[in-house]
């Protein structure tokens, strides 16, 4: 039995899949099907617009429906409170999140704490949720954070400039609509960000302290369709071939992320986005090949698997093969026009000390790190992709 088979390894699976196009549609019927009355529709300014078959669907069902859309990037908590008191203002019956992860994340917190018997704060962390309250679906626009599928959902706290995250079973959907069309008015700059953010979860889920056999299947299919896919993506926005096999690999990533979930590519990437409000995947792309690079050592076998999964085809042995991984990863992202430097999105190089101290909080991702990362390790890090 290999290691990963030893381990205890649990899957929370959400409650229905529906994959295709005019999967959003389905929505309206299984909301019909339960007697939903009232709801509540969590969405972005960008993505309002696709909101509007399914807001006409369940009109036509007689379901009210509350767009939620004050969102200006990344959920903080004030937005969320926000938009909780909102959902309680409409009594609703029912949450839907449409659009990226942002949108899905708050519509799962909404759901979770609409009855008022947990507060936000006292949600933060592992297994600390009591339960859910009302009924979720989600409906993906973007491929990358698969929150669709996920136990997770993160905010960002303003206060201490770093994402904090709830971990808990109950925050998985009950339902996920993955309909690829949706996805192909996305830009080519959110394409390549929430790509490589669906990169970053396939591979920090493979290379992992807690990877898993029946969870490396995924990640390793997820390295595949990226590589085969993303460029093409981004190049022409309407290619549905492209766009359906991000999808996929979006939701593979997502399904990662539950049982095994990410390490110290996504820890390090936290202060970047909670400090200087870097996109997500961004600061998972500045930040991916120099983490990879600092691992490899680790377990050089798992890399190269990775490497291969990516195209790679270097002769010797598995170092060798890691290495021409992580050019291709390199490759990739400055072939979807994400930039390789920290500083271009104003990192001052005195931000790096107090960036890694806070990276150093985010211990419940740090600690399934291939290899310890200290302090001064995520120093460096941060000085190589600076």
């Amino acid at each position: 039995m290999a290691d990963g088979e030893r381990r205890l390894l649990t899957i929370d699976n959400v409650g229905a899949l529906v994959f295709g196009p005019g999967a959003a549609l389905r929505c309206a019927d299984d909301l019909k099907a339960r007697g939903a009355r009232s709801v509540f529709l969590v969405t972005t300014p960008p993505t309002r617009f696709l909101c509007e078959p399914l807001i006409q669907a369940l009109q036509e069902r007689g379901c009210a429906v509350t767009v939620w859309q004050d969102m200006a990037g990344e959920p903080t908590f004030p937005e969320f409170e926000r938009a909780l008191q909102a959902a309680r203002g409409a009594g609703a019956d029912a949450v839907i999140g449409l659009g990226g992860g942002s949108a899905m994340d708050v519509a799962k917190l909404v759901a979770a704490l609409f009855d008022g018997r947990q507060t936000i704060a006292e949600a933060l962390g592992v297994d600390r949720l009591q339960g859910r309250a009302l009924w979720v679906g989600c409906i993906p626009t973007t491929a990358g954070t698969g929150s669709e599928v996920t136990p997770i959902a993160i905010l960002g706290d303003e206060d201490e400039d770093l994402k904090k995250g709830v971990v808990s079973r109950h925050l998985t959907p009950d339902a996920a609509y993955l309909d690829p069309t949706l996805t192909l008015s996305m830009p080519p700059a959110v394409t390549a960000a929430t790509g490589i953010d669906a990169l970053t979860h396939c591979i920090e889920a493979y290379a992992n302290r807690f990877a898993h056999p029946l969870v490396d299947a995924w990640a390793l299919e997820g390295v595949r369709l990226i590589a085969r896919y993303l460029a093409r993506a981004c190049a022409d926005g309407q290619d549905l071939e492209a766009r359906s096999g991000m999808m996929r690999a979006s939701l593979y990533g997502g399904m990662c992320l539950g049982p095994v979930n990410t390490a110290a590519v996504h820890a390090l990437a936290y202060p970047l986005g909670g400090e200087f409000h870097i996109a997500h995947g961004v600061a998972n792309g500045l930040l991916l090949p120099h983490v990879l690079r600092f691992n490899t050592s680790a377990s050089p076998e798992r890399y190269a698997d990775i490497a291969r999964a990516l195209g790679a085809e270097a002769a010797g042995g598995h170092e060798a093969q890691a290495a021409e991984g992580i050019e291709r990863v390199f490759a990739l992202c400055q072939a979807c026009g994400i930039p390789d430097q920290m500083r271009r999105y104003g990192v001052d190089r005195v931000d790096i000390p107090r960036m890694a101290k806070a990276a150093m909080s985010v211990t419940r991702l740090l600690e399934r790190n291939l290899r310890e990362v200290t302090e001064a390790d995520a120093v460096r890090i941060y000085e190589a992709a600076w």
